[in-house]
């Protein structure tokens, strides 16, 4: 009955860490949002740090570097709206269900759902729309224009691909992690 305890302290730890990375991320990607829109709308771009920071509006139709951008409006919001929402739900029953998965693992899944529910609320917010704002320059180089739910969705899958490259994949050997880690 003890280790049931334990268990289950940890599945709450858990998931106030979830809820903990999602809603901050969620919030600090629509309060940039915000600003963006208020602040960069219709303005020239705004260049920091010898050009390598730029700060330009735009609202993207499409998905990473405006892929799908083009297709017809019913189709693209069918794609991002709807693929998207089963994707995000899909992590989220992941993270409920599956108590094997290292820390590390959880936290990179709760911040590409962060950054997934961050941008799907601008999808249902701006008739299909995305709003981005942030540009990276280091000499010839150039990012194409983001915001921070694609910094948290970036974060996340960099986070996997780490993983992926450890030979046990994350895994804790099918046993839960240690109680005194609290999570």
């Amino acid at each position: 009955m003890e280790s049931h305890l334990s268990l289950l302290s940890i599945s709450r730890a858990r998931l106030l860490l979830a809820l903990f990375v999602i809603s901050s991320g969620v919030g600090c990607d629509q309060a940039t949002k915000y600003a963006a829109t208020e602040t960069l709308a219709g303005e020239p771009t705004r260049s920091f740090l010898g050009d390598t920071v730029q700060l330009s509006f735009a609202m993207n139709p499409g998905g990473f570097l405006s892929l799908g951008g083009t297709l017809p409006s019913p189709l693209r919001q069918c794609f991002f709206v709807g693929l998207n929402s089963v994707f995000m739900i899909a992590i989220a029953v992941f993270l409920l269900r599956k108590a094997n998965i290292n820390i590390t693992m959880f936290v990179a899944l709760a911040l590409i759902l962060a950054g997934g529910i961050g941008n799907l609320i601008d999808r249902v917010r701006h008739d299909g729309f995305v709003t981005d704002f942030i540009v990276l320059r280091l000499g010839p180089l150039r990012t194409g224009v983001f915001n921070i739910a694609d910094v948290a969705v970036t974060l996340g899958v960099g986070i996997l691909f780490l993983l992926s490259l450890r030979r046990d994949g994350g895994e804790q050997d099918g046993q839960p992690e240690l109680p005194m880690t609290g999570f």
